[in-house]
């Protein structure tokens, strides 16, 4: 049944032929270039779910394709365990505290917050290099100051992502090589875990507070770890070129929809 702010909207089929698809891409999007959740989030509000809940069936989802993700990292020993799980802990912490901020905000100052960080996140993302110079190693750092360097920018993002959420991935592996060295493999591997952790702190405060629709997030995280699975073995032989091509185009399209939606919104207030 709908739960929280869903109470009173039904469930369709409809509903769910077109969020799957969507956060199918958005997975496999995230396993190429990161920043899945801005093809995800914005999926959700296409559907018409309130703010609140589109954040935390988001987050939902998008935490079991994480997990898949992790898991085949850590198989093929491609992170830094200990880095990894004090970031965690870390991300843990700001992910409960940016959270928490997200569900003080009223659903309209939600999605204004939403209409100004979205093509923010989104063209950051969107304008990395297409060179791509994760592939190369950064500078060797001190165990200490890895530690130390990890804690405070795990921290910051983990917070970030609690309160807003796309783009994680790609802070993430940006900070762990451009800070700590880490080279692609192993800083996006580490990122996941630590991506993991702050995921679930969120899901956690989300659904405490009755903001998951469960029976759209469960079938959507299970597009989810197909778009990873797929993705990963896309990347190896196209490249991440036409994700991104696709990327452009559904971001335009699921923007427009979400300011169109903000400005009728007021109209109609």
């Amino acid at each position: 049944m709908w739960i929280g702010d869903l109470k009173d909207m039904p469930e369709t089929l409809e509903t769910l032929l077109i969020l799957c698809p969507l956060v199918f891409l958005a997975g496999l999007v995230d396993s190429i270039a990161g920043g899945g959740g801005l093809i995800s989030l914005p999926a959700y509000l296409l559907c018409g779910f309130p703010a609140h809940v589109a954040f935390g069936s988001n987050k939902l989802s998008s935490s079991l394709g994480t997990l898949v993700a992790t898991w085949r990292y850590a198989r093929s020993r491609s992170l830094n365990v200990g880095i990894g799980l004090a970031g965690a802990g870390c991300a843990l912490i700001g992910s409960f505290g940016g959270t928490r901020l997200a569900l003080l905000v009223s659903d309209r100052g939600l999605r204004i917050v939403l209409v100004v960080l979205l093509p923010l996140v989104a063209a950051f993302t969107l304008l990395r290099s297409r060179k791509n110079n994760l592939e190369e190693a950064g500078r060797e750092v001190s165990r200490s100051r890895s530690y130390a360097l990890a804690c405070s920018f795990c921290l910051v993002i983990g917070a970030y992502d609690g309160f807003f959420g796309p783009g994680t991935g790609t802070f993430l592996i940006l900070a762990f090589h451009g800070l700590l060295g880490f080279d692609y493999a192993k800083a996006g591997g580490t990122a996941k875990l630590v991506n993991l952790a702050s995921n679930l702190a969120a899901v956690t405060l989300f659904a405490a507070n009755m903001k998951i629709a469960f029976w759209a997030a469960i079938p959507a995280a299970l597009c989810s770890v197909a778009g990873n699975w797929i993705g990963s073995g896309l990347a190896i032989r196209r490249g991440a070129g036409l994700i991104r091509s696709v990327l452009v185009g559904v971001l335009v399209l699921l923007f427009a929809r979400m300011l169109y939606d903000l400005v009728a919104g007021w109209t109609a207030g």
